[in-house]
């Protein structure tokens, strides 16, 4: 017993020393650096710092959204060349018909077509499997959504 007691008393002393040894050294370094400015506790000063920092660091932003408040406010126009009545090609007025249409009124009955027939690749819905039609808009079996527009814009004028 006398040697589990003894084991156990240096186990302790050794653990001990070994954590109060870091903690020692930075608190002797902030006691330090922070007797000169102040003489309040180290916890203090920091927590001080660090409410400063933040309040800094959300300044720049609120002035930020300030900035963006008026852009909201005003009325969105649309572009008039968006807007512009184009006439479809032989090709794509079988899809969207024959009258001049705007550029984004194109686009959006050529998606309710590709819906409509389920045209979308299964896999990756990025991609539209050509039908007969399209392939004639398009040029090749298989387009990307977002080269869809370039190639959709060669047949509008």
């Amino acid at each position: 017993m006398a040697t589990a007691k003894k084991a156990a008393k240096k186990a302790a002393a050794k653990k001990a020393p070994a954590k109060k040894a870091p903690a020692k050294k930075p608190a002797a370094k902030k006691v330090a650096a922070k007797k000169p400015a102040a003489k309040a506790p180290a916890k203090k000063p920091a927590a001080k710092k660090a409410a400063v920092k933040k309040v800094a660091a959300k300044k720049p932003a609120a002035k930020k959204a300030a900035a963006k408040k008026p852009a909201a406010k005003k009325a969105r126009k649309p572009n008039p060349a968006f807007m512009k009545a184009l006439t479809p090609s032989a090709a794509l007025a079988s899809i969207v018909g024959d009258k001049p249409l705007p550029r984004t009124e194109v686009v959006k009955r050529l998606w309710d077509y590709i819906k409509k027939g389920k045209l979308q690749d299964a896999v990756n819905k990025r991609l539209i499997n050509a039908d007969e039609k399209l392939r004639q808009v398009f040029g090749k079996a298989q387009v990307n959504m977002f080269e869809m527009t370039g190639l959709v814009g060669k047949h509008l004028k």
